[in-house]
């Protein structure tokens, strides 16, 4: 049998802040599982996925996690995976809290690729991306699409504040949609729309969201600067912190 995931790229995973039996949990499981039926890998159940990071966590808490989905089949590119094999790595972790500046991305996505949508084991346009930011001297990417729209960051989601209005890049344009920002569209009235850079320039403030993180404020956007907005930030993280609790 052989690890597909290491010949083709083929497998998934989830970044997780380790609380426990969560809902935040169980969004993560959902998508794993939507992701593991659109590339016919094999998934385990939700209690399943919970037990193996729970013996694995060790009743430790706010511990990052990393559950791959490692595919196994045959060493053809082209056939279907077999067997699947889940794959835990714990480790402690202390969030970096500061304020982020980000930089734009000479890498572009395109939104018709369906590989994007997923949170996939191929990592590399990712890569690029951040090394790219880290290179000049920025915190993380954006990445544009092909018709230049907003997709979003290497690490993280996007979410824009236009007067009282928060907006988010549509799905459409080319992004993974994180759990952290699925509980903000729900819960905050987040409006997904196609955004371009002027959109960011424009904006009173911006932040990026990830599952270990939260929401984090943006100080800067190549040269342009912004203001910190604390009550917005305590407003999106109590929500996000709300589906955290066991």
């Amino acid at each position: 049998m052989n690890y597909r995931t290491i010949l083709f790229g083929e497998g998934l995973f989830e970044t997780i802040l380790w609380q426990g039996k969560t809902k935040k949990l169980l969004r993560h499981y959902e998508r794993l599982k939507n992701s593991a039926q659109f590339f016919h890998i094999p998934c385990p159940d939700f209690e399943s996925f919970y037990r193996l990071i729970e013996e694995k966590a060790e009743k430790r808490k706010n511990i990052y996690v990393k559950y791959c989905l490692i595919s196994k089949g045959e060493g053809i590119y082209h056939s279907y995976p077999e067997e699947s094999e889940s794959l835990v790595i714990i480790k402690d972790y202390k969030a970096d809290l500061n304020p982020k500046k980000l930089f734009i991305s000479s890498i572009k996505r395109h939104s018709r690729n369906p590989v994007i949508y997923h949170k996939t084991m191929n990592y590399l346009t990712n890569i690029l991306a951040k090394r790219e930011a880290l290179l000049e001297g920025f915190d993380d990417s954006i990445m544009l699409n092909e018709n230049d729209e907003i997709t979003e960051c290497a690490s993280s989601n996007i979410l824009v504040v236009k007067g009282e209005r928060l907006q988010t890049p549509a799905k459409e344009s080319g992004l993974l949609s994180g759990t952290t920002l699925q509980i903000l569209i729900e819960k905050a009235n987040v409006k997904e729309e196609r955004l371009k850079i002027e959109d960011l320039y424009t904006a009173r403030a911006v932040f990026i969201l990830n599952s270990l993180t939260g929401a984090l404020p943006v100080s800067q956007i190549m040269d342009k600067k912004y203001p910190f907005d604390n009550e917005i930030l305590q407003y999106l993280n109590s929500l996000i912190d709300e589906e955290n609790q066991p």
